[in-house]
């Protein structure tokens, strides 16, 4: 089964959600504010999705980190700052089992299959 990883409160997550409830496509939902996120869990997310890449630099948690934490960013820093703040990781982010998939648009899962 599917897991998408939201924030509640979060538009797109929401956006994302309908569009696997109107496609019939069962799925669990892990909230990275609430059930928070593991070493084991970000390793599994990171060695699919370019470390780089898996930071949200436009959320609310990345603009209010001090900026000495938001500078000279590499995969290690990056991890840790994952972990401290799991907000941090780009959302709605799918695991479908095969692929992540980071983000979504409009048509994002018209592929995915149930």
């Amino acid at each position: 089964m599917a897991t998408l990883f939201v924030i509640k409160n979060c538009d797109t997550c929401r956006k994302a959600r309908q569009a696997l409830d109107a496609k019939g496509l069962p799925y669990q939902v892990h909230d990275l504010r609430e059930d928070g996120l593991s070493a084991a869990l970000l390793e599994h997310i990171l060695a699919r999705v370019p470390v780089m890449e898996a930071i949200n630099r436009r959320s609310t948690t990345w603009r209010n980190l001090p900026e000495e934490d938001k500078q000279d960013l590499d995969a290690n820093k990056v991890r840790a700052l994952l972990m401290a703040h799991p907000t941090l990781l780009k959302r709605p982010l799918l695991d479908t089992g095969d692929e992540i998939r980071i983000g979504y648009r409009d048509g994002d899962y018209d592929d995915l299959k149930g």
